[in-house]
């Protein structure tokens, strides 16, 4: 939603479900999941930056994007410089997970497993619907040049 990440201020419930589909809202503001295997993201293979749907924030790149084979986008690592939040999550049956949320807007990403590939061993599970892609030939003009040097 907002280009400015850096100065964002979260709009009320009210505005976020005039803004997002019944799908974002659901996955970023109820901690919902969508489904796998057909989502927006799950099979890009474009160059460039995946961000908050409702912020705007950098979370990850497609350089560290892979196929999971779960359905949905998975990634090793977030973006240099990024701190995602993390918290146990207990919802399904008691089996504890780490949810993942975005650091400015707080919305729901999605999950991150200990079963991912190296380097990092990590694999972050995201809903496409809490994210908006931005490709790398227009990410100098949505703001994020500043990011240009992952794929250099």
């Amino acid at each position: 939603m907002s280009k400015d990440w850096k100065s964002f201020t979260k709009p009320d419930d009210k505005v976020l479900k005039e803004k997002l589909n019944s799908v974002q809202y659901k996955v970023t503001q109820k901690d919902g999941t969508e489904k796998p295997f057909t989502n927006e993201y799950n099979d890009n293979k474009e160059e460039g930056i995946y961000v908050d749907v409702i912020s705007g924030e950098p979370l990850f790149s497609s350089k560290d994007k892979y196929d999971s084979g779960t359905g949905w986008p998975s990634f090793y690592n977030v973006i240099k410089g990024v701190e995602i939040v993390t918290k146990e999550d207990r919802s399904i049956f008691m089996r504890k997970r780490v949810e993942v949320r975005s650091p400015i807007a707080g919305s729901h990403l999605g999950h991150v497993f200990d079963d991912g590939p190296a380097p990092s061993g990590k694999r972050y599970c995201m809903n496409s619907a809490a994210l908006r892609f931005i490709p790398k030939d227009q990410m100098e003009s949505e703001g994020y040049a500043d990011f240009l040097d992952i794929f250099s």
